[in-house]
């Protein structure tokens, strides 16, 4: 779990890096996800030591999704200190919430739709 733990913090640093020095638009966070995502996709299931560390990277991703909660708390003191700068804004946020999560959904039910092998005309 510790090895899994350090090449997900290790492709962040890479994704910080590379978004820094390249001065890129997309968050290093998001850059080091999707070289995860392509690590993963390129692991040859015949390849043992990949096997375990592919069964850790799982495992060490779960658990740290059991805590993902515990990060909206900054988020969540910050606007209530700010509350003042978003009375402004309130109506547009707003909007923008529910607009992007039903969006969001929308988005998720297509994609399901189509890598779960149904068509989406029906």
């Amino acid at each position: 779990m510790l090895k899994a733990a350090f090449l997900i913090l290790l492709l962040q640093l890479i994704g910080e890096f590379l978004q820094k020095y390249f001065a890129l638009n997309i968050p290093g966070p998001v850059i080091g996800l999707l070289l995860l995502l392509g690590l993963l996709l390129l692991h040859n299931p015949k390849y043992k030591p990949l096997n375990n560390l592919h069964h850790q990277i799982i495992q060490t991703s779960e658990s740290l999704l059991g805590y993902l909660s515990l990060l909206f708390v900054p988020i969540g003191v910050g606007v209530v200190m700010h509350l003042k700068l978003v009375e402004g804004q309130l109506l547009g946020a707003l909007a923008v919430i529910v607009f992007g999560t039903l969006a969001t959904m929308m988005f998720t039910a297509v994609l399901f739709q189509i890598f779960n092998g149904k068509n989406t005309d029906e």
